[in-house]
């Protein structure tokens, strides 16, 4: 495969995979602000999606102020942002479409239908009453794309690229989320559903983990609290978006992508290194290591491999 395709396919899943990471986080901020005790529109909900989603930064040099209406503008509309639903749905289309004949007419029409749909639609017309089933419809398409992907997509070496693109972008957001909230998962913070801000916190980072409901089936016997929630969303391989379950997926198919071609390059090494760290690794490891230091290094780590695997296989 020439190494342009396998970028395009390992991009147009990662970008896919971001549109819907975006759209839970601004879901959960909104569903924050208007359930605030104080009826009021609460800063911290959007800050919340700003910072976990890496625009924080971008927000504040557009906007003096955190609003709602800036907040769609800019997070799913806008063209400036790199990381809008606008710019991820783009993204993800043009790769499809330079692989347009390596790929699947349901997998291409799940794509390119989302965008057609998208861009015709008017920002002013997504109001705050209408922003949930707006943001439901995108991250439907996206499970769309997902099924489409997974159930007619030949299981060769452009699946290989696609899956990794996948576990990468997904890996890359559990570690972020759970970094940029860190402090509420430390060992000490030992309040278990006591106060509100704890609560939400942990709520907050379940639900744009799309975990919550999960959480109760994994701990039926166990209220909310910080060890359980790192535990189920570092190490539970069962949980589909744990650091774990995203390792996994990724060494079993740089298993397979090496199986394919015959021959073994470094990242699928870093990928292999990684899963058997994680596996072999205990929560209480990870909090005497620092939890926060642990992120930083998975994220780093995770950034090389996606790196060194575009050197291996020449991704254009």
């Amino acid at each position: 495969m020439l190494g342009r395709t396998a970028s395009s396919l390992f991009w147009m899943s990662r970008y896919n995979e971001r549109t819907q990471n975006v759209t839970r986080l601004l879901d959960v901020a909104y569903r924050g602000a208007i359930m605030s005790h104080s009826g009021q529109e609460d800063g911290a909900h959007w800050t919340f999606a700003l910072a976990n989603a890496g625009c924080e930064s971008g927000y504040q040099e557009k906007y003096d102020e955190l609003h709602i209406r800036h907040m769609i503008a800019y997070m799913i509309f806008s063209k400036e942002n790199p990381t809008s639903v606008r710019s991820c749905l783009e993204l993800a289309r043009n790769n499809a479409r330079a692989v347009r004949t390596g790929i699947t007419a349901e997998l291409w029409e799940a794509i390119n239908t989302t965008w057609i749909e998208f861009v015709e639609v008017s920002p002013q017309s997504v109001t705050q009453d209408k922003l949930p089933d707006f943001l439901a419809w995108v991250n439907q398409r996206g499970h769309l794309f997902r099924g489409a992907l997974l159930n007619t997509i030949l299981r060769d070496d452009g699946y290989f690229f696609s899956q990794m693109g996948n576990f990468v972008e997904r890996a890359d957001n559990t570690a972020r989320i759970l970094d940029t909230q860190y402090w509420s998962l430390l060992p000490d913070n030992t309040i278990i559903e006591d106060g509100v801000a704890e609560r939400y916190q942990w709520s907050a980072i379940l639900r744009a983990l799309s975990s919550r409901r999960s959480y109760r089936f994994a701990y039926p016997n166990s209220r909310l609290n910080a060890f359980n929630i790192a535990e189920f969303l570092i190490l539970r391989s069962e949980m589909p978006r744990s650091l774990a379950h995203c390792c996994d997926w990724i060494a079993d198919t740089a298993e397979d992508l090496a199986q394919f071609y015959g021959s073994r390059e470094p990242s699928l090494d870093m990928a292999a290194d990684l899963t058997r760290e994680l596996t072999e690794k205990q929560m209480h490891e990870i909090y005497r290591q620092g939890l926060h230091e642990f992120l930083t290094d998975f994220i780093g780590r995770n950034n090389q491999f996606a790196h060194q695997l575009s050197l291996d296989y020449n991704f254009a």
